[in-house]
């Protein structure tokens, strides 16, 4: 690999562990809670020195850490038995979604700048991805509230060690909810689609990367809404997810009166609007209109209900099941007899033929059978057939 290419892929990896994940304001950001999770030692790694927080130079000017939920963030670095070096950015959030947000967002940054496809999955934490290019090492996980990114200092001989790293900080780390947020699994596609799929949980974030469209000043993310955006193509598809019916139907009404305001005066609007249950729906800079609405129909909202006290329909709920378990055990039960008696038909039946016909050709193989035993039989009354009448004597003879 070239010289200036390496430089580049460092400056990148660099850029993208400090700014990604350190993207904050010209202030130094809290480092607890996060120093706590950076204790002296993580299984057979041993701190190089204490916890640090961010220098005031290092500031992601267009960044903004309220935009996360982010609470706080802090640095360490750790030293293996084998002399090994390793950095570690961790930083904690408020909630499971704002960690997944600013880890979606560390991947996109990653596959930017000429690295297209260059990340991959990693099997760290909730979900992980990994950089590495055969001399610089990087490792980006999320796990719960906490979005971690660790990096192999110096030039890396491979993965394994810096993944074993990974392994023991996640695994000291509480797992949440243990899982990505559904909304993810809600877009087209999503097992591919979520490689590069941005999680966003502020207005702020969504038009940052979609662009300072208008339509967004008719959504409100008052509520705790949460959003993901993925590209299809040339197609961009936003999903916004609110809470409550109420909030979504608010929303909607906003957002279908700023699209007319916006038709009037002849601007910008996205390529098809629609809302799907609490979902508002939103393609930009699709081929047509038709391509927009087959892409928006296959979002599927999935609703999920869930009582603040104790359910009211318990008692009903718990005779549905008690039937429904019934019936099935008693249709398995006569599914089960029902096969078991077929079964032993065609078992009892290709055994049945196989003797009969095995006993037929014995029958023909054997010697003729006589009841006369071992003494001449006279076939004096003639009904007996003649096996060979030349070996008989004729009349009058």
């Amino acid at each position: 690999m070239p010289i200036s290419i390496k430089l580049r892929t460092c400056l990148h990896l660099v850029l993208f562990t400090l700014v990604s994940c350190v993207g904050i304001g010209a202030q130094d950001f809290p480092t607890d809670p996060a120093a706590k999770l950076l204790p002296e030692k993580l299984g057979e790694f041993r701190a190089t020195g204490p916890v640090t927080g961010v220098e005031r130079d290092i500031i992601n000017l267009d960044g903004d850490p309220e935009r996360n939920g982010m609470t706080s963030l802090a640095k360490r670095s750790y030293v293996a038995p084998d002399g090994l070096r390793f950095s570690v950015n961790l930083i904690t959030t408020r909630s499971d979604s704002g960690a997944y947000a600013e880890f979606s967002e560390s991947r996109r940054k990653a596959e930017g700048s000429g690295n297209e496809g260059g990340t991959g999955d990693a099997p760290i934490g909730t979900a992980g991805f990994s950089l590495w290019d055969g001399a610089f090492n990087n490792l980006t996980f999320f796990k719960g509230k906490v979005c971690a990114n660790v990096s192999e200092e110096g030039k890396s001989t491979g993965t394994k060690r810096l993944t074993e790293f990974a392994q023991t900080l996640a695994a000291a780390l509480d797992k949440g909810e243990g899982d990505i947020p559904v909304l993810v699994k809600h877009l087209p596609n999503w097992q591919e689609a979520r490689r590069l799929a941005l999680y966003v949980v502020s207005i702020k974030t969504l038009e940052q990367a979609i662009g300072a469209s208008a339509i967004f000043s008719a959504v409100d993310f008052a509520g705790g809404a949460e959003a993901v955006t993925a590209s299809y193509g040339s197609s961009d598809l936003v999903i916004v997810e609110f809470h409550t019916p109420q909030l979504a139907t608010d929303n909607d009404q906003r957002i279908k009166a700023k699209l007319q305001e916006l038709r009037s005066q002849g601007q910008a609007v996205p390529t098809a609007y629609r809302r799907v249950g609490n979902y508002s729906v939103f393609v930009f800079d699709a081929p047509s209109e038709v391509a927009a609405n087959q892409l928006i129909d296959q979002v599927k909202y999935e609703q999920m209900v869930q009582w603040l006290g104790e359910n009211p329909h318990r008692y009903e709920r718990a005779i549905r099941e008690f039937t429904q378990t019934t019936l099935g055990v008693f249709v398995n039960v006569v599914k089960g007899s029902g096969l078991a008696l077929v079964s032993c038909l065609a078992v009892g039946g290709l055994i049945g033929g196989l003797m009969f016909v095995r006993r037929r050709a014995q029958q023909r193989d054997a010697e003729a059978y006589s009841d006369a035993g071992a003494m001449l039989r006279l076939n004096l009354d003639e009904l007996t057939p003649e096996v060979d009448p030349s070996r008989l004597l004729g009349r009058g003879k």
